[in-house]
């Protein structure tokens, strides 16, 4: 049965285990997982499989705009809806604690992440060439703005 729940300092070496797996040389090690539990302005989750963690994501507040990273789940539970259901926990939590804004990138590659992203209320805002390494690729910068109108945002406005 699938859970959701905060971020421990002793999941530290699992998740960069998967980060690994999925990340490669950009993977987040198990320090820096570590050292996220104790800033007070992050809010990371992991996803739970009968009590075996196969996803995390987070993200860090800076001043009402929230950078989400670190969205992943193992590969043999994809398309399960774990990223949908952990990025929705995440940005009510976010909402609550007072959030405006949430930024995240991704792959140009990505497009089943797009399209996540997409389903959630991110738009594409931009793209940062050569973002990313190994495989060389292309961030599309997304933004989502949950208590605004269209009309205000930044992206509307001339």
């Amino acid at each position: 049965m699938l859970s959701i729940r905060r971020l421990k300092k002793e999941d530290a070496p699992f998740l960069s285990e998967i980060e690994k797996e999925i990340f490669g040389k950009n993977a987040w090690t198990e320090k820096d997982f570590k050292e996220t539990t104790a800033i007070e302005y992050a809010y990371y989750l992991v996803a739970e499989d009968d009590g075996r963690i196969v996803g995390a994501c987070g993200y860090r507040d800076m001043c009402g705009e929230a950078d989400i990273t670190n969205v992943c789940v193992i590969s043999a539970m994809r398309r399960r809806g774990i990223a949908e259901r952990m990025l929705r926990e995440l940005i009510s939590h976010g909402r609550e604690a007072g959030v405006r804004a949430f930024t995240l990138e991704v792959r140009s590659q990505n497009p089943a992440a797009i399209e996540l992203y997409k389903k959630l209320g991110f738009v594409s805002e931009g793209v940062r060439p050569g973002f990313y390494d190994d495989p060389k690729d292309d961030a599309v910068i997304m933004w989502l703005y949950p208590n605004e109108k269209e009309e205000d945002l930044p992206s509307k406005k001339v």
